[in-house]
């Protein structure tokens, strides 16, 4: 059976709170790890908000003297984006299980005394 967790903000977009789900269902989290959760949640949906724009209106815009700039949603989504990656790294979502070793056994002519006269 699956265990279940606390439900997720009200405010997050549908597809964040079923990844809320998922990740409080499939992982055990203390107090400060929900903290981290929303706010890496929060910043999935700031970053396709501003997909969103960016789908809307392109890239780039013109200012008022004819130049074309950046879209400022264009910095939006890579910073949400960044922030998701750093915050989904400190909650360890994104990290395997280390395998029982971490490297192959050592040749038995490396060992120390194999060869000590004695």
């Amino acid at each position: 059976m699956k265990r279940r967790g606390p439900n997720p903000p009200a405010h997050l977009s549908n597809e964040a709170a079923k990844w809320w789900r998922s990740v409080v269902t499939d992982f055990e989290l203390e107090g400060h790890h929900l903290r981290l959760l929303q706010l890496a949640a929060e910043a999935w949906d700031r970053s396709q908000q501003a997909r969103a724009v960016i789908d809307k209106e392109g890239i780039t815009t013109v200012d008022d003297r004819k130049n074309v700039r950046a879209h400022p949603a264009v910095g939006i989504e890579k910073d949400a984006r960044t922030g998701f990656a750093r915050l989904v790294r400190e909650l360890d979502l994104d990290v395997e299980v280390p395998p029982s070793r971490t490297r192959p056994p050592g040749l038995r002519s490396n060992r120390r005394g194999v060869f000590d006269a004695g």
